[in-house]
C-alpha cells in the first residue's frame, strides 16, 4: 500500500481518536451521582468583563460524593460565580455563605436517571456521526487518489481498512455508552 494511503488511513484514525476523546470529556461532564470538579468544566464567569473558565478563578474541589465546593481566590467574585453557575443550567443552584460557593448534588430520582441516560446516548450518536464522517472524508480522499493513478486493488484494501477503523470505533463509542449508563443507573 501506498504511502498517500497510509497517510490518509492514519489521519483518519487519529482524527476518530480524536473524537472519543471528545466523547469521553463529554461524558465526564454528565453527572452519575457523585460530585466530581469536572461538571463545572466549560463554564464561564464574567472576570472584569472577559469570558473566564470557572477554575481559572476560584479553586473547585469536591468535599464530599454530593458536594463541589467552590472557593474564590477574589472575594468579590462570589456574585460573577453565582451568576455564572445559574447561567450554565446546570441543574444546581449555589449555595453563597459569603466566603465559599456550594453546590448540593440532589440524590437522582429514577426519571432523572433516564433523562441523564438519554442524554448520553445523544452524545454517543454525535459521536458516531463525527466518526462516520471522518470515514467519509477518508474514502473521498482515498478515491480521488485512486483518479490520480493509484492502483484500484490497493484503493479498495484501504477503503476496506477505514471501515474496519470505523466499525472499531462505532464499538468502543458503544462501550464507553454502556459503561456510563451503568454508572448512572446504579442507585
Amino acid at each position: 500500500m501506498s504511502d498517500d494511503l497510509q497517510l490518509i488511513l492514519a489521519d483518519t484514525a487519529e482524527s476518530m481518536n480524536k473524537a472519543i476523546g471528545h466523547l469521553e470529556t463529554e461524558l465526564s461532564k454528565i453527572r452519575a451521582g457523585k460530585a466530581s470538579p469536572a461538571m463545572v468544566d466549560g463554564i464561564l464567569i464574567d472576570y472584569y468583563g472577559n469570558p473566564t473558565p470557572l477554575n481559572q478563578v476560584a479553586n473547585v474541589s469536591t468535599l464530599d460524593a454530593r458536594t463541589i465546593s467552590i472557593q474564590p481566590w477574589e472575594k468579590n467574585m462570589l456574585q460573577p460565580i453565582e451568576r455564572g453557575i445559574m447561567q450554565a443550567n446546570i441543574g444546581i443552584t449555589p449555595q453563597n455563605d459569603g466566603n465559599i460557593i456550594r453546590l448540593f448534588l440532589p440524590p437522582l430520582t429514577e426519571e432523572r436517571r433516564k433523562e441523564l441516560v438519554k442524554k448520553c446516548n445523544g452524545e454517543g450518536e454525535q459521536a458516531k456521526v463525527s466518526i462516520r464522517n471522518i470515514r467519509r472524508d477518508g474514502i473521498e480522499q482515498i478515491k480521488k487518489l485512486q483518479k490520480d493513478g493509484t492502483s484500484e486493488d490497493a484503493c479498495k484494501d484501504a477503503e476496506k481498512e477505514a471501515q474496519d477503523t470505523t466499525d472499531k470505533f462505532i464499538a468502543l463509542v458503544e462501550k464507553h455508552l454502556a459503561a456510563k449508563e451503568k454508572e448512572i443507573m446504579a442507585v
